[in-house]
């Protein structure tokens, strides 16, 4: 059975990015990711380093990065070589930064996502270098125009370390569905297009699939995924780690 070793990352930890403030280049929207992440790539470079000596001489490892931790497993991929890898899974991974010049739209990443499309490595699946890019589909955004329909629904703020806001909503029972867009979908909607640029399209409730799959990679989606462990529900709300999800995609890992 292979050996899995999780990179030691705390939630606390991502208060270090708060150095890039400093940055003349995060107000450009022009950062990269070192030094400002030069702590997270330490982290696993370090995990990477436990994981080899688990392994056989000959072995090679598997990168997985839920949300943000998949460009950044790409920047790692870049920064530190993929002699070791075999293959790069992502779980709603926001890697393409959104479009330039929409209105209302603000690069969450400040400058990031744009350097990792211009300068990490294109997805090429290879039987060298395996890249699957796995995305959700639990709700449709709407647009941000005309009547939205409320209900009784109630938004429920979530902590999260995803580049996007994060809500979990929670509505009552309704008696029959709503003729036209909910205020529910307007409000993930807006989510999504802070990602991709548009609000109507389909998303794990944070990440657009659209922005989650990547050009040459073997795409995947999975239709009722839910983006966070953190309001999700095994049975009604599954996210991507959930039992019956994981044993959809594990296969990738093994093969």
């Amino acid at each position: 059975m292979p050996a899995a070793v999780v990179a030691r990352v705390s939630r606390p930890d991502w208060l270090r990015n708060a150095a890039g403030l400093a940055d003349l280049s995060y107000w450009r929207g022009t950062l990269r990711p070192r030094p400002v992440l030069d702590w997270y790539l330490g982290r696993v470079e370090e995990a990477v380093a436990e994981a080899k000596e688990l392994c056989s001489p000959d072995g090679k490892l598997s990168l997985i990065g839920h949300s943000a931790g998949g460009w950044l497993a790409r920047v790692y991929m870049e920064e530190f070589g993929t002699s070791d890898i075999s293959l790069l899974l992502t779980l709603g991974t926001p890697h393409l930064p959104p479009p330039k010049g929409v209105s209302g739209v603000i690069d969450q990443t400040r400058g990031l996502l744009y350097y990792v499309e211009k300068n990490c490595a294109p997805a090429v699946y290879t039987p060298e270098l395996r890249y699957v890019c796995i995305a959700g589909r639990y709700i449709k955004g709407a647009r941000l125009t005309g009547n939205s329909i409320t209900t009784a629904d109630e938004i429920v703020a979530v902590d999260t370390t995803s580049e996007a806001a994060e809500a979990v909503m929670i509505s009552a029972d309704n008696i029959s569905a709503p003729p036209g867009p909910t205020f529910r979908s307007r409000f993930v909607g807006q989510g999504y297009k802070q990602v991709c640029g548009r609000a109507d399209v389909w998303g794990d409730g944070v990440v657009p699939e659209v922005s989650a799959h990547l050009e040459g990679a073997l795409n995947i989606s999975f239709d009722g995924v839910y983006h966070s462990p953190v309001g999700s529900d095994d049975e009604e709300r599954p996210w991507y780690g959930s039992p019956a999800i994981l044993q959809q995609w594990v296969h990738h890992l093994l093969s």
